[in-house]
């Protein structure tokens, strides 16, 4: 059983040094390949790699077509300012033909994974000829996957799965002793400025995970602009994450005096420390106005906007 680390008692810098230690003991004289999102866990693990193993780590972002609005290149940006040259990888047809029909939720999230892990990097590794990916798991990944409630894309070893016989390559883990609160710790230690240590949680599954059903290239245009607004206008909140949901069901609504049976996008706003329990933050009435006429302004085909008002437990914090 991993042996948490509790923020209060985290020592950045005896925390930063062991794991520099053990990453440069794990790869030895080799490369590695880095799985870089731009969320707080890949950026942490991205500088601790980087400080490890310096060119001998090979950062890559993996535009799956499932990202934020011009992401991948703020991210890249980003990192370079930081000495970390980042590639961004093409890999969006393989990410949707993946999820082409597919409505369950684990099994959503099982064709990414294995798209992800198994082709994408598969073949990175294949061609780097490198023996190790480094990526950002926390500890409350895992404690969600091994509990049954969802399955986190980047958890294996916990569930029996050994990673270098299914895709050929070990995995290195080092915020896995750590819950969202310290790594922001290490984070901010490491030299992250807040925009990166302080942002809001995303999911691995990207925005997949805010599509009720089946992912296409439409609904993620429109969960892409939601998500879009939604972050703007609650970014000045405090809240611990907020996102928007695009959900399958249409639902009646009026445009022009006319009767539309459009999209309905629901809106969750969380206070939480470290995921494992939130409460939706008590948003203004104004607020949420304001946010609902600007999604159904700017949004053609949306015609409702509603407030997630359920705790986790029993809800979750992503819809998928």
């Amino acid at each position: 059983m991993t042996k948490e680390i509790l923020a209060e008692s985290l020592n950045t810098e005896t925390f930063i040094t062991e794991k520099v230690n053990e990453i440069r003991q794990s790869v030895g004289e080799g490369t590695t390949i880095n799985a870089l999102s731009g969320g707080v866990d890949s950026s942490v693990a991205t500088l601790l790699g980087h400080r490890a193993l310096g060119m001998r780590l090979r950062t890559v972002f993996i535009q799956n077509g499932l990202m934020r609005e011009g992401e991948p290149e703020k991210v890249a940006a980003f990192f370079k300012d930081l000495g970390v040259k980042v590639e961004i990888i093409d890999a969006e047809e393989e990410f949707l033909s993946a999820l082409k029909g597919i409505t369950d939720p684990e099994e959503k999230r099982e064709a990414i994974t294995q798209t992800f892990y198994k082709e994408v990097f598969g073949r990175l590794v294949r061609e780097s000829k490198a023996l190790h990916l480094l990526q950002g798991t926390i500890l409350t990944d895992i404690d969600e996957t091994v509990a049954g409630i969802k399955r986190q894309h980047n958890v294996f070893e916990q569930l029996g799965i050994n990673p270098q016989e299914a895709f050929g390559y070990s995995i290195i883990e080092p915020l896995i002793q750590l819950r969202k609160d310290s790594v922001r710790k290490v984070g901010k230690a490491l030299g992250l400025t807040e925009e990166y240590y302080a942002r809001i949680p995303f999911p691995g599954p990207a925005l997949a995970a805010r599509i009720i059903g089946e992912v296409t290239r439409e609904k993620l245009g429109i969960v892409r602009k939601a998500t879009s607004i939604t972050e703007k206008r609650l970014c000045e909140t405090g809240a611990f994450q907020y996102m928007a949901i695009l959900h399958e069901d249409r639902v009646t609504g009026m445009r022009d005096g006319k009767r539309d049976f459009g999209r309905q996008i629901e809106i969750r706003c969380w206070d939480s420390v470290d995921a494992r329990t939130a409460t939706p933050t008590n948003l203004p009435y104004e607020t949420l106005t304001k946010l609902a006429n600007e999604i159904l302004e700017q949004i053609a085909g949306v015609v409702s906007v509603t407030y997630n008002i359920a705790a986790k437990p029993p809800s979750t914090i992503e819809a998928v």
